[in-house]
């Protein structure tokens, strides 16, 4: 049956580009590059000790799903955890990051947490999340009844 994610598209207007944000901006790492005759290149980014890579899919991503944080889900996005939202949010926008993603602009505290959603050049929407620990528990709890 199916063990676990591997793999997670992300459609990029210039792969090059993307590469440079996500490796030299965010800090991930580059995993794979290679193109076979009369193929796409495939281009994998991940963050380092994880196992999930995304795919720089170049291409136009044609449906627009990208709904603001305040929607509550926030439409199509990746969520990232972290240990201070706060810092990273100021870090990550002294490097370029566009942080304006619906009516948000900085991290907001929750009940469970703090976030704060970015766009990457191509308009794919992530969030960075610090749960607090009621989040960790909601988190644990949620996992015991599985």
């Amino acid at each position: 049956m199916i063990e676990r994610l591997t793999h997670a598209p992300l459609v990029v207007s210039d792969q090059e580009d993307a590469l440079k944000f996500y490796t030299d901006v965010l800090g991930f790492e580059k995993r794979a590059d290679y193109q076979r005759p009369g193929k796409p290149r495939w281009l994998t980014i991940g963050l380092k000790g994880q196992d999930l890579e995304f795919i720089l899919v170049q291409g136009e991503f044609k449906i627009e799903s990208h709904l603001g944080p305040e929607a509550g889900t926030g439409g199509i996005h990746f969520a990232f955890t972290t240990d201070d939202c706060q810092g990273d949010y100021e870090k990550l926008k002294a490097r370029g990051v566009n942080f304006r993603v619906g009516a948000y602009t900085k991290p907001v505290k929750q009940s469970w947490g703090t976030s704060v959603t970015f766009k990457d050049p191509d308009g794919n929407q992530f969030a960075l999340v610090q749960p607090n620990i009621v989040g960790k528990v909601y988190t644990a709890v949620s996992r015991l009844k599985r």
